[in-house]
C-alpha cells in the first residue's frame, strides 16, 4: 500500500521531529522506518511506514504465522491514519509564502521547510495527553502516558516487541481514581481522564461534533468540561482537529521560542503574541508548531 506526499514534504524532517519524543510508547522508529500499532474496533495491527524513492509512504503491515491478516477496513483505517497523522491533505504552499517573506517565521520555516503539524488524529488520546501533561515537565509526562497505557492499552506482539494502541474511552470509564493513583497520577488529574472517558461513551462529546462547529464554539464546548482549560482546548483543536486558528497561547515554549527567533532578552506579553499572530490569520496553528520546533 502506498500513500502519495505533497511535493513540500521532508521525510528527514518529519521523521526527525518524531524521533525527537525519546519517552513515546505509541510507536517505534528504526532503521529509518516508523512502526505504529492501530486499534479499529476489537482488530488490532502494526504497520511499517517507509519512504521510497517515488515521494510515497510506503504501508506493510507486520505479521507472523499466528497472527491472523490484517481486514480490508484497518487497511483503509491505515491509509487514512497515516494521511491525519501526518496533515498530508493541507496545502502549505500560501503558508510558506507568508512565512518566507515574515521577520519572525522565516527561521524555523528556512530550518525545518516541509515539516507537517503531526497530529494526534484519536481525540481521546489528544485529550488525556494534554491533561496528562498539565503542570508538569515533559519526561514525567512521558513516564505518566507510558504507565497509563501499558496499564489500560491494547498492544499486539511480534518477535517479543509490543506494539501499543492508547487506551479506549470505554476502559477508562470504567476505571475509578483510585485505579490511577498507584500510577503516580493525582486525585484530580486521575477525575478528568476517567470524566473525559464517559463524556466521550454517553455521545456528549465527539470528533465530529467539535469538527462541525465553529472554532469559538468548539473551543467552548471543551472548556465546559472540568480539567479542560484553554490551553488544553487549543492544544486538542490544534493537534488533533486542525482548526487552523487554535493558538495555545499561554503556552511557556511557544513565548521562549518567540524570544528565541526574536533574538530579544524577555519574552514577549500576551498582548504582543496577540499582535504578532494576527499576522498570520488562518495559519496560527502551523506558525505555532514550527515555532515550538526551534526548542528541541
Amino acid at each position: 500500500m502506498k500513500v502519495k506526499l505533497p511535493n513540500d514534504f521532508n521525510f528527514t524532517h518529519n521523521l526527525d521531529y518524531l524521533s525527537s519524543a525519546k519517552g513515546e510508547c505509541l510507536y517505534v522508529i528504526k532503521d529509518g522506518r516508523i512502526y505504529k500499532g492501530l486499534q479499529l474496533g476489537q482488530e488490532a495491527a502494526v504497520v511499517e511506514i517507509s519512504y521510497d524513492d517515488k515521494h510515497c509512504f510506503r504501508l506493510r503491515f507486520l505479521g507472523q504465522p499466528d497472527i491472523t491478516p490484517p481486514s480490508q477496513a484497518i487497511r483503509d483505517y491505515a491509509v487514512r491514519y497515516v494521511i491525519d497523522w501526518f496533515d498530508l491533505h493541507t496545502d502549505l504552499t500560501p503558508f510558506y509564502e507568508l512565512a518566507l517573506a515574515d521577520e519572525i517565521l522565516h527561521i524555523p520555516v528556512r530550518r525545518f521547510h516541509g515539516l507537517r503539524n503531526i497530529g494526534i488524529p484519536d481525540l481521546f488520546e489528544a485529550i488525556c495527553w494534554g491533561i496528562i501533561g498539565q503542570q508538569i515537565n515533559l519526561t514525567f509526562a512521558y513516564t505518566l502516558k507510558r504507565r497509563f497505557v501499558e496499564r489500560f492499552g491494547t498492544f499486539v506482539e511480534i518477535e517479543h516487541e509490543r506494539f501499543w494502541s492508547f487506551p479506549s474511552s470505554q476502559k477508562v470509564a470504567s476505571l475509578s481514581v483510585q485505579d490511577l493513583i498507584p500510577l503516580q497520577f493525582s486525585a484530580r488529574k486521575a477525575e478528568y481522564l476517567i470524566g473525559v472517558a464517559k463524556h466521550m461513551e454517553s455521545g456528549s462529546l465527539s470528533r465530529e461534533m467539535l469538527q462541525n462547529a465553529a472554532y469559538e464554539d468548539a473551543e467552548k464546548q471543551l472548556t465546559s468540561i472540568r480539567g479542560i482549560g484553554s490551553w488544553t482546548a487549543n492544544y486538542v483543536l490544534m493537534r488533533c482537529l486542525r482548526f487552523p486558528m487554535a493558538i495555545p497561547i499561554a503556552d511557556v515554549g511557544l513565548h521562549n521560542a518567540l524570544k528565541f527567533a526574536m533574538n530579544v532578552e524577555s519574552k514577549p506579553s500576551i498582548e504582543q503574541i496577540r499582535e504578532i499572530f494576527s499576522k498570520w490569520n488562518g495559519w496560527e496553528s502551523y506558525a505555532t508548531f514550527y515555532l515550538w520546533r526551534l526548542l528541541y
